[in-house]
């Protein structure tokens, strides 16, 4: 086999498929990149790895300049990661702009995590590296990690972070419960993400009422994935056992006057300063979840 006429064959073609079919082209990209990269690595076993930069030189000159050596070594190292039977085969349903964002990581594992959400999400390529940025990834916990690749079910808490990133638009130095409560609200959508899937907003400072007295729930949320009321205290303190019984006492009066019986009952998420293990250990409530949060 001429790998060389292979290769150049092929990004013609991709070349002349972009132009013209506009629709797909970024589809064709992916699939011919994977291919050649196949072939670079047969080609490589044969000659020796040198031979990159004896075919970029000459598609340099034949094809276009896009095609250097570090474009060649890209669509190389794109077929060794994503033709691995450890990563999912969704990937190649991804642009080539995500696929580049992903090259860089050694760990299947987290390439398949973000596979996962950027399909699932629809990212952009900015989106998608802006939560590589983030550490999203490195922010869940061991057990959910565990249940992505085994492929478990995974309940609301899997996805939520810890901690939370919550941005300081304002650079506050000091923290209130009511700063911090604002910090979210303008920035929402971010905070929802942050939370996981399937997160949307219904209200802050929901009213409730316990015989003649009101009591304010900080944030009410609705998970629509897992078909739940989602009940958010803020806290800018270390945790208390005393937040427990408070977001307890809020959840069951959701389940009682706000749910119906189609949905699932009412899970609480206490974001704080710092957590608490010991205090999470004795909490008997596994439907109430503690993450921190930083601010950034």
């Amino acid at each position: 086999m001429n790998y060389y006429d292979e290769i150049k064959n092929k990004l013609i073609d991709n070349e002349i498929y972009s132009k013209v079919k506009d629709y797909s082209k970024e589809r064709h990209r992916v699939i011919t990149y994977f291919e050649i990269g196949r072939l670079l690595n047969e080609a490589g076993s044969k000659y020796g790895e040198n031979i990159i930069d004896e075919y970029s030189k000459k598609l340099v000159k034949e094809v276009g300049k896009k095609y250097n050596r570090r474009t060649l070594f890209r669509m190389k190292q794109f077929y060794n990661v994503f033709s691995s039977e450890k990563v999912s085969p969704l990937g190649t349903q991804l642009t080539w702009s995500h696929c580049r964002a992903l090259l860089p990581m050694n760990d299947y594992d987290k390439i398949n995590y973000y596979i996962y959400l950027t399909i699932t999400n629809n990212l952009s390529k900015r989106e998608l590296e802006e939560r590589i940025k983030n550490n999203d990834y490195e922010r869940l916990s061991k057990e959910t990690k565990n249940k992505l690749i085994t492929k478990e079910n995974t309940q609301v808490k899997d996805f939520i972070k810890n901690p939370i990133l919550i941005k300081n638009s304002y650079n506050y130095e000091k923290i209130t419960e009511k700063v911090l409560k604002q910090l979210i609200l303008e920035d929402l959508d971010n905070f929802l993400t942050e939370l996981g899937e399937g997160f949307t907003y219904i209200k802050n400072e929901y009213k409730i009422k316990f015989g003649d007295r009101y009591n304010y729930i900080d944030l009410l949320l609705f998970n629509y994935k897992y078909n739940c009321f989602v009940v958010v205290e803020l806290k800018v303190t270390e945790l208390r056992k005393e937040y427990i019984g408070q977001i307890k006492l809020y959840m069951n009066y959701i389940d009682k006057h706000v749910k119906n019986i189609n949905q699932d009952r009412t899970i609480g998420i206490i974001i704080c300063k710092k957590g608490s293990e010991f205090v999470m250990e004795y909490c008997s409530d596994n439907r109430i979840f503690e993450t921190n949060f930083i601010l950034n």
